[in-house]
């Protein structure tokens, strides 16, 4: 019972050894992490076409959760760039930004997305995941940052602008070109330079004056807090949103509320295909990042209890006003560089920003939405790899398409048809390559007992015997693939006498490769020509036995293929 509740429970696992050096790493980490959340939690927010203050909830209740159901020591929940477009496209679709029903949208889409975690990790379905490629993966996530960063020009311009795809957007930000604030642009493009070069040169430049690694580490991570603070007391001081400077004004101070979802079915049925790609794209994301982490100290994490905590945040979020959430990269990294422990850093995150929600709210009414954009910008774009596209041409034109094709499909038709093209793609990549499965002709290697591709290596053949290396297992998408194969190798006035399947290779064979194999050993048998099997392995054996296939198998099943060799090939008779 107690190891079952551990099980589900990590937190009464990891907890029972908590300590107080845990708890000073904890704390330090969590206080980086909640600077550094504080404007990114508000950009976000804003990404989601939310109030600001949604940003600081989802990053509260879903973070506490996590850190009771989840696996992952650095893994820090909560809204995500990715996501966060994600969640503008699908409930943009259902209502209209700003008003209640939007807001309630938003709710119902975590509350959806957490549901369908929670399922997937109590029915152990986490390999689903796995149906969606690293290439496709990389293709959606680089078209994704730049639709973001394209999509926060009109608040670096600050003019009017809308679409969800990059022809739309930039045909929308050119058409309004005209209307650009000079004194925003003015502050976008400064807050954003001066973030890229936090990023790129500010690290460098400390140790070059004498600062050690880690304090330099950490003013780097925080840097970003100094482009909120100089612009926001820049549009205070000079009375810049009388000049049309967009700022973010009021919000709230107060802790999250208590919400409840939407539970119409018309709202359900639209939002929750969207809901189910955004908890598999959000999934993947997370676990890649959790396991990445927990390699670097030989931890391991849980994808199916992944699955329940990502969950049990999202339920979170739909009940506390905020929106769908996952494991960020970014900041897992900072929590992880930190020193965080224990989930218990990100307990104390949550403290900090609950704090944050509170008492410091008033202090961004004067700051420019064009830093918060800025904020975006260099965050996705970070995100932008086209070295994808140069790696997969050279290693494999079938993902080079597969990635090409994701990336232009999420640009011109949007995210949504996007990632649902990733998934497909990624099936259909996966059923092609499986669907041709490797079979190579082996001979032997002279004065050795080991067989090798003929086309590969100097080997010994038998111009009366096939041998046939089988490098997959058979089931009903390859199954008949191995039966037009050995049609053509076998055909009428060649010398072939024999031919066997080394199955050294072969985990399973399904009810659909075993008809396969009965249609092959009829027609070899019409052919005058022996079917041998050789290398079977046990559990596919024990199931060929419960059929009749053994029994008519118009041949010999050998222990080794060299056996075959020396009982079937010419000289030996």
């Amino acid at each position: 019972m107690i190891d079952s509740l551990r099980r589900y429970i990590p937190v009464l696992d990891w907890g029972r050894t908590y300590n107080r050096k845990a708890f000073s790493n904890d704390m330090i980490a969590a206080v980086i992490v909640t600077i550094m959340l504080i404007p990114q939690s508000l950009a976000y927010a804003m990404l989601a076409g939310l109030p600001p203050e949604a940003g600081l909830y989802a990053s509260i209740a879903p973070i506490l959760l996590y850190a009771i159901f989840g696996t992952s020591r650095a893994l820090a929940v909560g809204p995500v760039a990715v996501v966060s477009l994600l969640t503008a496209s699908a409930i943009g679709q259902v209502a209209e930004q700003g008003t209640a029903g939007y807001a309630v949208a938003a709710l119902t889409l975590a509350f959806l997305s957490g549901g369908i975690l929670l399922l997937m990790g109590v029915f152990r379905l986490g390999f689903l995941a796995n149906f969606l490629s690293h290439p496709v993966i990389a293709g959606f996530i680089t078209a994704s940052g730049i639709l973001i960063a394209t999509s926060q020009l009109k608040n670096i311009l600050g003019v009017s602008a809308h679409g969800h795809t990059l022809p739309d957007m930039l045909m929308s930000i050119l058409g309004h070109l005209g209307d650009t604030n000079v004194v925003t642009f003015a502050l976008g493009v400064a807050a954003t330079g001066f973030l890229f070069w936090v990023r790129k040169g500010l690290k460098p430049m400390l140790k070059r004056l004498g600062v050690g690694p880690t304090a330099a580490d950490v003013t780097t991570k925080v840097g970003p807090v100094a482009a909120v603070v100089v612009t926001t007391l820049t549009v205070w001081w000079l009375d810049l949103a009388d000049q049309g400077v967009k700022i973010v004004g009021s919000v709230p101070q107060s802790l999250p509320p208590l919400t409840l979802p939407g539970f119409g079915s018309d709202l359900i049925g639209a939002l929750f295909v969207p809901a189910l790609l955004i908890s598999i794209i959000g999934f993947v994301e997370s676990v890649s990042v959790a396991q990445t982490l927990a390699a670097k100290k030989r931890q391991r994490i849980d994808p199916d209890q992944e699955l329940i905590g990502l969950g049990a945040a999202n339920v979170g979020a739909a009940f506390t006003g905020g929106y769908p959430v996952t494991g960020g990269f970014a900041r897992s990294v900072v929590n992880f560089d930190a020193g965080a422990e224990t989930p218990a850093a990100g307990a104390y995150t949550a403290i900090g920003l609950a704090v944050a929600a509170v008492a410091l709210t008033p202090l961004v009414y004067y700051l420019p939405t064009a830093t918060l954009a800025a904020t975006i910008i260099v965050a996705v774009l970070s995100l932008v790899d086209f070295s994808i596209l140069k790696k997969t041409w050279s290693y494999s034109r079938a993902d080079f398409t597969a990635v090409t094709a994701t990336i232009l499909l999420t640009l011109v038709l949007g995210v949504e048809v996007g990632v649902a093209s990733g998934v497909a793609i990624s099936v259909l990549l996966h059923l092609y390559k499986t669907s041709r499965p490797h079979v190579a002709e082996v001979g032997r290697v002279p004065g050795t007992e080991h067989f090798r591709n003929t086309h590969r290596h100097t080997v010994e053949t038998d111009p009366t015997l096939v041998s046939l290396r089988v490098d997959e297992s058979l089931f009903f998408v390859n199954a008949r693939f191995l039966e037009d194969l050995i049609q053509k190798r076998v055909t009428e006035g060649c010398e072939v006498k024999n031919v066997v399947l080394m199955c050294s290779a072969i985990n399973e064979v399904d009810y659909s490769a075993l008809e396969s194999f009965e249609a092959i050993n009829h027609r070899l048998k019409d052919m005058d020509v022996g079917l041998h099997l050789s290398e079977v392995k046990g559990p596919v054996m024990d199931r060929l036995k419960r059929s009749h296939f053994i029994s008519e198998l118009n041949g010999r099943v050998f222990l080794s293929q060299f056996d075959a060799w020396s009982a079937l090939s010419l000289p030996t008779r």
